[in-house]
């Protein structure tokens, strides 16, 4: 592997005109394409197989005006009048009206046609039907919805619109989540004490991700592409691409200020430190990669396009950066007798230990390791208390900003119709007799709903959970729904329950009246995403940390090694759910992250964090524990080799957890809930995974273990592959001259 990388690093170095030219053209085409072809997106989240989704499918080829997007459209009076009264009854009749005529709606329904008044007659709700789904609306289409509202707000109705026609449309990025990037420059102009060497980490980051994201985005022609998924590559591209340049300047930049000469000191560099960005480059890869295991579309085009920016990534630092280094050359070495030569030369040698803040912790936390161990699993095992309590649900309109139509449309029909008008389940039915079909539709609804009330189509008392359900024949005579309001919200567990009583229920009426029965709608579709990335997530997690254990073992070479490696990532997991669970769900410091309101987080973001935190833990991982290898290789004794790795590893871990952290959490600040929540659970993972996990924990662990740590049986050292990721197979280096001192001018 070294030998390999070192050759590839070389030719880049002398080939630096022909590769930056190569990079250029692979950038200016994919903008080119991007520009003229562009890209789309499409924010449905369908899990095919599951039978909300196929009765769905089923429904929208009955009747494709009946599975197209919705919209609600709210009136309330003043207080102590009602919607009955004259004038206002007037305004919303026009306004039906006026919404009759807006573009793409199929239908309305007036309140006073349905029988959709509140109680109290202070609220009525229209019904909007789109002839296409929610992802097929026009630019305006729901505006000029909103603005056929004026004349009842004009009448002094209080109005509000919403619907799932209001679901997540995109999430924008703005300067506030650049903030990020300021200060990964900022942390590398302090890492390198060099404006170059910094300038130069943060271009070919820029490069790796223009070339990814818009690769990405054109492949939004060819798969169902979600707005989360660029936001979600965006980040990790960005995080890892700087961070994978950063591992291999900061050892090219070492070995200049030892004296090799920049040719040398680049492939070695590339081969060395390129080990590792390759190591855990490839982690985050397979795990977002398998990401397809869960079988739900959207989750896997989210996974393998954020895999592709990555490797981009590992693709640049592997290329790109050694080909600029050609450009730099000794430009790069700190000046001599500088601030910045003195710290590079004392990461160079093997002396000055001591005086290295890297070298000082790391001493301070081995002098008791098992002391440092029992404390910073206690610590740990505070964080993730709250992680079991974690719920899962799909986004609805309760999660959206508190001044959009949609969020105060959705807090006025739970206040005057009931929360499970939010969220309305449909049971599809089929295969019916057209002489009996509307006898058999309403003995079914009546099974759902109770006893007819006194509006028509409308049963109330049956079963538990359930308001009312209201039964529609189509015009085949072949086809019909029952609309079944449950007495819940649509992310309550209430709801969940229903379903599955429903489809329970479905089974007996299916022998009783010999038709079809398949339960779907939005909701249930959102049911059936949760439940199964639940069900994925333990295997899931069993896969990652078996990859983890496999990768571990090939790299170090050791069994104890990737044991306690996949334990760390473990806590940083457990430690990452239970602030997640801390902020969306309890609503812990809500107020300061700009949390709008609190409930079950998004159903993948389990499985989301655990694939991009196995990876970037691995990123620190392999770079810090390679470096006490490396030592411990060389002859040192096991605690100085642990002592003299983390010296060496500390400072350039340091900046790329802080790097990280701080791309991360620039995107707390978007409003779209499922990217804060993603964005909030990596920054906590990071920092508790780097700072806690592997520069604590992780140096006291190998202490204790001594030379255990690198046990490894016979019969396995000789089936393994020996990668050789710290260089052995290099040779030595050659004689250098080294820098010039400076001249001391007379009197200094």
């Amino acid at each position: 592997m070294s030998s390999f990388l070192a050759r590839l690093g070389r030719a880049s170095y002398r080939r630096r005109g022909i590769v930056s030219v190569a990079w250029l053209v692979i950038l200016g085409a994919v903008v080119t394409l991007l520009v003229t072809v562009g890209g789309s997106f499409d924010d449905r989240f369908t899990i095919p197989g599951s039978e909300s989704q196929e009765a769905l499918d089923l429904l929208n080829a009955a009747s494709p005006g009946a599975g197209g997007a919705g919209a609600q459209i709210v009136f309330v009076a003043p207080e102590g009048s009602s919607v009955a009264d004259p004038a206002y009854a007037r305004a919303i009749e026009q306004t039906v009206a006026a919404a009759q005529d807006a573009p793409q709606v199929d239908g309305v329904v007036s309140p006073f046609d349905s029988s959709a008044v509140s109680p109290d007659g202070r609220a009525a709700l229209a019904q909007v039907q789109y002839g296409v789904a929610r992802e097929g609306l026009e630019d305006g289409s729901l505006d000029a919805l909103q603005a056929a509202t004026a004349t009842a707000k004009k009448a002094g109705l209080e109005v509000a619109v919403g619907g799932n026609a209001f679901g997540t449309t995109g999430v924008e990025i703005g300067a506030t989540e650049f903030i990020g990037v300021a200060v990964a420059v900022l942390v590398l102009a302090l890492t390198f004490g060099s404006l170059l060497a910094a300038g130069m980490n943060l271009v070919t980051a820029v490069v790796g991700i223009a070339v990814g994201m818009g690769g990405l985005l054109l492949t939004s022609n060819l798969v169902t592409l979600s707005s989360t998924a660029p936001t979600l590559a965006l980040m990790i591209g960005l995080a890892v691409g700087i961070d994978y340049s950063l591992f291999i300047l900061s050892r090219h930049r070492t070995q200049l200020a030892a004296g090799m000469e920049p040719a040398e000191s680049a492939a070695r560099a590339t081969a060395t430190a390129g080990s590792a960005v390759v190591f855990a480059g490839l982690t985050v890869v397979i795990a977002l990669s398998g990401l397809a295991v869960v079988g739900i579309p959207f989750l896997t085009v989210m996974g393998v396009g954020a895999a592709g920016t990555v490797l981009v990534a590992v693709l640049v630092a592997l290329t790109l950066l050694p080909a600029l280094l050609g450009f730099a050359g000794r430009r790069l070495a700190p000046r001599p007798g500088s601030r910045a030569d003195r710290r590079e030369r004392a990461d160079a040698g093997s002396t000055g230990a001591g005086s290295s803040a890297g070298a000082r912790w790391t001493r301070l936390i081995t002098r008791r390791p098992l002391v440092t161990v029992l404390l910073t699993l206690a610590g740990l095992a505070v964080l993730a208390v709250p992680a079991p309590q974690l719920q899962l649900a799909l986004p609805d309109n309760s999660t959206a900003a508190p001044d959009s139509p949609q969020r105060q449309a959705y807090g006025l029909i739970s206040e005057y119709f009931g929360p499970g008008l939010n969220g309305p389940l449909v049971v599809l039915v089929r295969d019916l007799d057209p002489a009996t079909a509307q006898q058999t539709v309403q003995q079914i609804a009546a099974q759902i709903g109770g006893t007819p009330t006194g509006q028509p189509g409308r049963f109330e008392g049956g079963l538990d959970d359930v308001a009312y359900a209201a039964p529609t024949l189509f015009p085949d005579g072949r086809t019909a729904i029952v609309t079944v309001i449950p007495e819940s919200g649509p992310q309550e567990e209430a709801t969940n329950a229903l379903v599955g009583e429903l489809r329970d229920r479905n089974s007996a009426l299916e022998r009783e009246t010999g038709t079809g029965l398949a339960v779907t709608g939005q909701t249930a579709v959102g049911i059936d995403v949760s439940d199964r990335l639940g069900a994925a997530l333990l295997p899931f997690a069993l896969v990652v940390v078996g990859l983890a254990l496999v990768l571990l073992l090939l790299v170090f070479r050791s069994i104890l090694v990737p044991v306690k490696a996949a334990v760390g990532f473990l806590l940083s997991v457990g430690a990452s759910f239970g602030a997640v669970v801390a902020v969306f769900q309890w609503g812990w410091l809500s107020g300061p992250l700009g949390v709008a309101a609190t409930g079950p987080v998004i159903s993948f973001l389990p499985i989301i964090l655990m694939a991009v935190l196995f990876g970037l833990a691995m990123d620190y991982e392999v770079f810090l524990v390679s470096r006490m290898r490396e030592e411990f290789v060389h002859g040192a004794a096991p605690l100085d080799a642990v002592v003299t790795g983390a010296r060496h590893a500390a400072r350039v871990v340091v900046a790329a957890a802080l790097i990280m952290f701080s791309v991360f959490a620039s995107f707390v600040t978007i409003d779209d809930v499922i990217v804060k929540a993603i964005a909030f659970g990596l920054a906590v993972g990071i920092l508790v995974d780097a700072f806690v996990v592997r520069m604590t924990l992780v140096p006291a662990v190998m202490a204790l273990l001594g030379r255990s740590a690198w046990w490894l049986p016979r019969w396995l050292d000789r089936v393994l592959p020996d990668l050789d990721i710290e260089g052995a197979r290099l040779g030595a280096v050659p004689a250098s001259p080294g820098p010039q001192p400076e001249p001391v001018a007379a009197g200094r």
